[in-house]
């Protein structure tokens, strides 16, 4: 096998892609089709991890499988230069993950914030796939022997898993993966973290402390992005703010949380940095930046809106894209399987 530079990604089907899913994930997953060989997944079986009415069960999760499948492509990302396809369909994801079930440590997802922050109080009564969700994980990157991984705050902790899972496989099986022709004795690669943008991290439009979530009851705490442009207009007029004028500086944004996350997104949507953006409109009243910002989001959000609205009327097309994402995906997937199969001492068909 030979190493090259790619790049994977999942985003759970769980309905409700807004503002937060674009800049923290979707505009980034654009931005590496220019450098690296780039596979975005769907990731249906994580999806199964959270409780039926988060995904809506079998025909919610069909419709929003799709859902993601048309923002991925409305928003820029090419699925014939790359592969765009739906988790499940690759059995090397399910297939590793047990095998990294018997190298990972009991002590090591122990650790894992996200499991107790999901799981709550009643932790004997979550899923177990909750519990292994970050295993799955590390096969779904590793399954491809990806190299870079772009993640949010949220996620570094489970690439890090993923980063000790490949060493401790190539640990454990060093004089096997170079009896196999793998002369380095390193099978698995060690994935980098992406981290790039202005606004990684959007927040509520009702609340600055908050992240932005399609689970919060309010529909004005978020863009959606199948949100038309009046919509859009209407939620960023009504998102909080404070009573000051926009500061001229970075530091003037300390303390004031819904400045601060209007700032980010205007930045992100503009492509500028925040102290261009507060050099412009520094010392403005919120009502002026506001009509600058309802500009800039329906100018980037509007087509895209449109244009998801028209491949989830074609559920043949988008199907056809998972499709042949997935058969090429398995192709690279069921070779790490067979080297992994053969490394470890599995006899299988060849």
């Amino acid at each position: 096998m030979t190493a090259i530079q790619r790049v994977f990604s999942g985003v759970q089907p769980t309905g409700n892609l807004h503002l937060g899913n674009y800049l923290g994930a979707i505009v980034n997953f654009v931005k590496l089709q220019e450098n690296f060989d780039c596979m975005y997944c769907v990731v249906d079986l994580h999806a199964l991890t959270m409780p039926m009415n988060v995904w809506g069960g079998p025909e919610g999760l069909v419709r929003t499988t799709r859902e993601v499948t048309s923002a991925f492509i409305a928003s820029g990302i090419d699925p014939k230069k790359h592969i765009v396809f739906n988790q499940s369909q690759v059995s090397g994801h399910a297939e590793l993950a047990w095998i990294f079930n018997c190298v990972a440590r009991i002590g090591w997802l122990n650790r894992m914030t996200q499991f107790k922050e999901k799981a709550g109080k009643d932790r004997e009564n979550a899923s177990v796939g909750l519990y292994d969700y970050p295993v799955l994980m590390a096969a779904d990157i590793l399954v491809y022997r990806a190299t870079h991984v772009p993640v949010g705050d949220d996620q570094k902790q489970h690439l890090e898993l993923a980063r000790d899972i490949a060493q401790k496989f190539n640990n454990d099986f060093g004089d096997s993966i170079r009896g196999n022709g793998f002369n380095t004795g390193l099978f698995f690669p060690q994935p980098e973290p992406l981290i790039t943008g202005p606004a990684t991290r959007v927040m509520s439009l009702r609340d600055g402390t908050k992240k932005m979530s399609k689970s919060d009851p309010s529909e004005y705490s978020r863009i959606n992005l199948t949100d038309d442009a009046d919509t859009i207009a209407q939620k960023v007029r009504k998102a909080k703010t404070d009573p000051e004028p926009l500061p001229s500086e970075e530091k003037g944004l300390e303390q004031r949380p819904e400045a601060d996350n209007l700032v980010g997104i205007y930045a992100a949507l503009a492509g500028k940095a925040k102290a261009d953006v507060l050099r412009e409109f520094g010392g403005a009243q919120f009502s002026s930046f506001k009509n600058a910002l309802v500009d800039v989001c329906v100018t980037r959000l509007a087509p895209i809106a449109t244009e998801m609205k028209k491949l989830m009327a074609d559920p043949g097309y988008v199907d056809s894209v998972l499709i042949d994402g997935g058969d090429r995906a398995r192709a690279i997937a069921d070779e790490t399987i067979r080297a992994t199969k053969d490394i470890v001492g599995l006899i299988h068909k060849r």
